[in-house]
């Protein structure tokens, strides 16, 4: 078994650990990863080429910097911040979602739990805040009608923010959706 230190670039570093990979005879096919002293140790097979030993590590470090973003983003205090203004009901649960990949976000109103797309862990605070809002009002009016939207819209930056997911989601392109399925 041998143990390789990796550094991460400078400008994903700012407070990510730094990478320990290990490459294991015992391992087969499957890469582990796990937090150890400050380190993120990344266990790879043995038998792994340099190239799929890096492609590999590069994958696992995209969910854990994906996770790392979220963490530093608490839903629930913004959700309930947001639906006291907005005058909305404030969700069972809020979480950050890693299969949200053709939404942004979702509500089960029935449980009034909502998920965010971690995908959103960079946008813009009032983006975020924006899709909040709209999961927010699902627990109101469940589909998207006049009196939804009314809701939605009480969000002075509702239209902005509609217009950056649209950009950002490539709309009319790998989805074909409209800009209503994108966040139910």
């Amino acid at each position: 078994m041998s143990t390789i230190e990796t550094s991460l670039d400078e400008t994903a570093s700012q407070s990510l650990p730094p990478v320990r990979v290990i490459r294991s005879s015992r391992r087969e096919k499957t890469v582990s990863a796990r937090m150890s002293d400050g380190v993120l140790v990344v266990r790879v097979p043995a038998w792994t080429t340099k190239d799929e030993e890096q492609a590999l590590v590069s994958k696992v470090l995209s969910r854990f910097e994906e996770k790392w973003r979220c963490g530093r983003l608490p839903l629930e205090p913004r959700a309930r911040e947001l639906a006291a203004r907005f005058g909305l009901p404030e969700p069972r649960s809020i979480q950050w979602s890693s299969r949200q990949r053709l939404r942004w976000g979702s509500c089960t109103t029935g449980s009034g739990d909502i998920r965010i797309s971690t995908r959103l862990a960079d946008a813009p605070p009032w983006v975020l805040d924006h899709v909040i809002i709209h999961e927010l009002a699902h627990l109101v009016v469940a589909e998207h009608s006049p009196e939804f939207h009314a809701l939605v819209n009480r969000n002075p930056y509702a239209e902005r923010a509609e217009g950056y997911l649209l950009a950002l989601s490539d709309f009319g392109g790998a989805t074909g959706a409209s800009p209503d399925a994108l966040a139910s």
